[in-house]
């Protein structure tokens, strides 16, 4: 066949061009579900013992003093947990260091894995003190705990509880989850108790075992007043985001395979390609008969001259 030159029937042609955009696609689109499955975002938890915002006014109010003290705060995936049972202030007990919160048991701990963040707190046995009042608890405590758990694609809960005795100022008292509790001494000062905060979201959750609103004014030790807030027992999570979900390949495209054309298609395609077709024989054969019809009689005819 030198010279000749084959050319493929178009429809031939576009299969094989499907077939071959089809090879090359096939390892993009592999490559393309794989970038599907992306990490989502990590979460976060945090769990503290003790948390203050006070401000402590020394005698006359010529010196304001801020008293921010926080025990056992630790953040996931940062740092796992703390256990230290004081927490310490320095310049405002007459130069000596002054302990705001003492307790048997302090523990903060919070972690984080791929699907779920977790923090909780526990605190036993504790009393805590405000500049001014060295020999008088501001509150203590039998046992407080809390704990936010955030897993993802799940509900996340928080729980807080106070279980025990109260006292404050001295006072034991009876807290109420309807409400805040609320606490005067005359010549000492007042504290108001909200107990068991929680707050939830889709993500997110947090929860408080007790906060104390302060106002203390013992006029002792050179102080004049102590106000602001102190927090027991947080805990807070934020779940991991759901693992984003693998797009569905797409099936690569199909080649219609050829099929052999059958020995009468392909005899009926070369009559075409000549101006033949399926009459043709039926019409040579006609002709025959009439040159056999037409021989006949010019016998005849001789034969009676």
């Amino acid at each position: 066949m030198n010279g000749t030159t084959i050319r493929m029937p178009a429809r031939r042609r576009l299969a094989a061009v499907a077939a071959a955009t089809a090879l090359t696609a096939g390892p993009l689109a592999v490559a393309g579900a794989g970038s599907a499955h992306a990490t989502g975002d990590q979460g976060r938890a945090s769990a503290t013992v003790l948390r203050t915002g006070l401000d402590v006014s020394l005698l006359n109010k010529t010196v304001d003093v801020p008293l921010a003290v926080s025990l056992n705060e630790v953040h996931a995936p940062q740092s796992a947990g703390k256990t230290a049972l004081t927490a310490r202030l320095d310049g405002v007990d007459g130069g000596q260091p002054f302990s705001v919160l003492r307790a048997d048991v302090a523990s903060a701990r919070a972690t984080v894995s791929a699907h779920k963040a977790e923090a909780r707190t526990e605190l036993a046995h504790a009393r805590l003190h405000v500049p001014g009042l060295p020999l008088l608890s501001l509150v203590e405590v039998d046992s407080v705990t809390s704990s936010a758990v955030c897993e993802a694609g799940r509900t996340p809960v928080a729980t807080a509880n106070v279980v025990g005795a109260v006292t404050v100022l001295g006072k034991r008292v009876t807290l109420s989850a309807g409400g805040p509790t609320e606490v005067k001494v005359p010549g000492v000062g007042e504290v108001r108790l909200e107990l068991s905060q929680r707050q939830t979201t889709s993500r997110t959750a947090a929860a408080t075992a007790l906060q104390l609103r302060v106002s203390v004014n013992p006029l002792k030790l050179n102080v004049a007043e102590v106000e602001g807030t102190l927090t027991l027992a947080e805990a807070t999570c934020e779940s991991p985001a759901a693992p984003a979900a693998a797009a569905p390949e797409k099936p690569a495209a199909e080649v219609e395979p050829q099929q052999a054309a059958a020995p009468a298609e392909v005899a009926e395609a070369g009559l075409a390609e000549t101006g033949g077709g399926s009459v043709t024989p039926y019409v040579a054969g006609g002709a025959v008969a009439l040159l056999v019809a037409g021989g006949g009689a010019v016998v005849v005819a001789r034969r009676r001259r």
